[in-house]
């Protein structure tokens, strides 16, 4: 049964799909927004809402942390000292979704993912 089972397998196997999502997570730090599938981009702002979380505390076992999950040093240099800081009293709400048009290959939606600016 899949009763409790709230991850979206976006049809790749486990490890193909946490490099996927560390990847597109990179990228949207480092560009502050990016375009990507509609499944994809509900993925990904989960994701980020956690990531964006564990960063507002920057002790360091929480900074070996975001290191692992970061692909570069410029993205883990600027969600500590820009971006988790712009949301030092919010409790949520980050990261947006906004639709946007779609693929021009197979149709699929895409959706418009960025950071707030505040």
């Amino acid at each position: 049964m899949r009763h409790g089972k709230r991850t979206k397998k976006l049809g790749k196997t486990k490890s193909h799909r946490e490099a996927m999502l560390k990847n597109l997570l990179t990228s949207l730090i480092i560009y502050g927004t990016i375009k990507t599938t509609d499944t994809k981009a509900k993925a990904l702002k989960s994701y980020a809402e956690k990531v964006i979380e564990i960063a507002k505390d920057p002790v360091l076992s929480n900074k070996r942390r975001l290191i692992k999950i970061l692909k570069t040093r410029d993205a883990f240099n600027k969600l500590i000292n820009e971006i988790a800081p712009r949301f030092k009293d919010r409790k949520g709400g980050y990261v947006t979704i906004t639709k946007a048009d779609f693929k021009r290959g197979d149709g699929a939606p895409l959706s418009i993912v960025e950071i707030l600016s505040k």
